[in-house]
């Protein structure tokens, strides 16, 4: 696929937006990750199981099968500059209404904020990740996306802290009294931490805003990826996106994948907690998790396409998610969270290898194909809900027999993570050969 601007394609024409759009998945990384530290706080101010409190999750991930195609939509009537300025918006919007969910202790309504963020985080995911997936040849794609992911996984990790700072802190404490205190008390106690998010949203909302009239004004060339080539005969060689198998195999990919990376970094604290980690400790982990993904993102972009191709990369990160989930359910305490954490590493390459690998020879198709991708996101909607049932039901099942061992609790929360080893599985398929899938019928 070659890539069409409307300025010279060289480093010079290329830095400015590049650094834009690094801010924008600044803003991504800040606002997705700091779910790490929402999910134990969601828990405790409205007393909800595990699988409830992975609602946050899915609240935020399930808005890009809503809003995928009408996001690719958008940005065909409004452009790249007006719909990103609109995405901020949005995301504003859900901000602010963090203060009456928390003045009503509400939790449907905290998952209407975050639902609304991702309405907005869905308008930019769609315009951002296939503009600078095309910025430039494909063959260094993924390491440009490699470079998002730095500015997305830094701010990822900034958001982990601060929020684990001004929601967790002293969380500990409160659940201890919880259990010692009058209904009266122990409600007043509960709305006082739900007071907490006030702040922290407002300045939130604030920022957004800001960005949102700045980007208005940013110097972004317009982008749009070459035409499909002829296959020697005259004729062109695809007409429907449904003639691309390889597109439909790395949609399912990405959907295990981000379902996988989310389980990564979301469930890593509660991980931590249920293990007997203190919250202000468990604050930290998903810190871990994203800084492993920095230093391999560092990695990827010295080494592609250099030294390994992007297919390698995701052959081996593929590899190494196997072997760590594994390592996860063969161990206990902080080497077990360590191997979640490490997961970072196995993680970091997907997004940047899958992206090039999908678009590769779409064409005109590529805009709605980059629609399907963003709503792939939504794995991370489905499979960590999917994970926190598996413990909601382990732990049944061991309360229903009369174990009440914090050890054996503890040990379901572990076992549960099985389930990303088919998810790096169907990732290692598209890395070794679904990604060469041209046609569903063979060629004679």
């Amino acid at each position: 696929m070659s890539t069409k601007t409307n300025t010279q394609t060289g480093k010079e024409s290329t830095l400015v937006p590049i650094l834009i759009i690094a801010g924008l998945f600044s803003i991504f990384g800040f606002i997705t990750w700091i779910n790490g530290a929402l999910i134990p706080f969601m828990k405790t101010i409205n007393e909800l199981t595990e699988t409830q409190s992975y609602l946050v999750a899915s609240a935020s991930y399930i808005s890009f099968v809503v809003m995928a195609l009408p996001a690719s939509y958008i940005l065909g009537k409004l452009g790249y500059k007006k719909g990103m300025s609109l995405g901020l918006f949005i995301m504003a919007i859900g901000a602010l209404v963090f203060i009456p969910a928390a003045e009503s202790r509400t939790y449907w309504l905290f998952l209407t904020g975050i639902f609304i963020q991702g309405v907005g985080m869905t308008i930019l995911q769609t315009a951002a990740n296939p503009y600078i997936t095309i910025l430039g040849p494909m063959k260094s794609a993924a390491k440009r996306i490699a470079l998002m992911g730095i500015a997305n996984k830094v701010a990822g990790a900034l958001g982990s802290l601060v929020f684990g700072a001004l929601l967790l802190s002293g969380i500990d404490e409160v659940k201890e009294k919880l259990a010692h205190v009058t209904e009266l008390e122990k409600q007043a106690m509960l709305t006082e931490m739900a007071d907490s998010v006030y702040i922290p949203y407002i300045v939130m909302a604030a920022v957004l805003v800001v960005f949102a009239l700045l980007i208005r004004k940013a110097p972004l060339p317009d982008v749009e990826a070459a035409p499909i080539e002829d296959d020697g005969t005259g004729n062109v060689t695809s007409k429907s996106i449904f003639q691309f198998p390889h597109l439909w195999l790395g949609v399912l990919t990405l959907f295990v994948y981000v379902g996988a990376e989310v389980i990564a970094g979301d469930t890593i604290i509660a991980y931590g907690i249920s293990l007997g980690f203190t919250a202000e400790d468990a604050k930290f982990f998903t810190t871990f998790t994203l800084m492993a993904m920095v230093a391999t993102y560092g990695l990827g972009v010295f080494l592609i396409p250099k030294y390994i191709q992007q297919k390698t990369a995701l052959q081996i990160s593929a590899l190494l998610g196997i072997i760590f989930s594994v390592c996860i359910l063969l161990t206990t305490g902080f080497t077990s969270v360590m191997f979640v954490a490490a997961l970072g590493i196995a993680n970091a390459l997907v997004w940047p290898a899958i992206w090039p690998l999908t678009l590769e020879g779409l064409g005109k198709h590529t805009k709605t194909a980059s629609a399907l991708l963003v709503m792939s996101i939504s794995g991370g909607a489905i499979i960590p809900l999917l994970y926190g049932s598996l413990v909601d039901s382990g732990k049944k099942e061991l309360l229903a027999s009369g174990i009440t061992d914090t050890d054996a609790i503890a040990a379901v929360a572990t076992s549960s993570y099985w389930i990303l080893i088919p998810c790096y599985a169907l990732i290692l398929f598209f890395a070794l050969s679904g990604h060469k899938i041209t046609s569903w019928t063979r060629k004679k």
